[in-house]
């Protein structure tokens, strides 16, 4: 059988809960939604035609002190709104049986977006960044499986100067999560 989160459906918060209880990067978290646009009409309208589905849930997994949720979560927000999806934000620690579940290579990494059926089955996940950035983190893990080597906190220095690297100072990585959450839920 595979995952469900049957047991957390209505005890996260709304998006607009969790950007107004965030105590910490909130106007930077603001500021990335805002800049979010809609890079080409095809992704919009597959996003709008979900609002006829109403089989589908997002719960999501984060936290206001993390990096990646602040960059990317806003884009989930912002492209889920159109689908009309019931959305609710699981803080992690105040979930961290539900993040146990939800690993990422062998860590606690979020934010974790899951796309779940009206019964909570899991049946799809993204996350905790697009796959282009995301790669030198999954290289890292697999050069790297002895913390205690001597270059293991050298490389994962480097392996975070990738990810931002790949990042970039733009907002060209925000089309990756669309392309990436549109091809997830097209497969549900």
């Amino acid at each position: 059988m595979g995952k469900n989160v049957a047991d957390k459906l209505g005890k996260g918060i709304s998006p607009q809960q969790f950007i107004d209880g965030m105590t910490k990067n909130q106007e930077a978290f603001k500021d990335w939604g805002s800049r979010f646009e809609w890079a080409n009409a095809e992704d919009r309208e597959f996003f709008e035609s979900i609002q006829n589905r109403d089989d589908l849930r997002c719960v999501i997994i984060a936290a206001d002190w993390c990096g990646d949720v602040v960059r990317n979560v806003p884009v989930v927000f912002k492209a889920l709104e159109l689908t009309g999806m019931p959305v609710e934000v699981l803080i992690m620690e105040e979930h961290l049986d539900a993040m146990d579940e939800f690993l990422t290579l062998g860590g606690r990494s979020i934010p974790v977006v899951l796309i779940v059926d009206t019964g909570g089955a899991v049946l799809g996940q993204w996350g905790p960044r697009p796959t282009y950035v995301q790669e030198p983190m999954v290289a890292f893990k697999q050069a790297n499986t002895d913390r205690e080597a001597a270059d293991y906190q050298e490389n994962l220095t480097a392996a975070r100067q990738e990810i931002g690297r790949r990042y970039g100072d733009g907002t060209a990585y925000q089309q990756l999560i669309v392309s990436e959450l549109r091809s997830l839920i097209a497969s549900v």
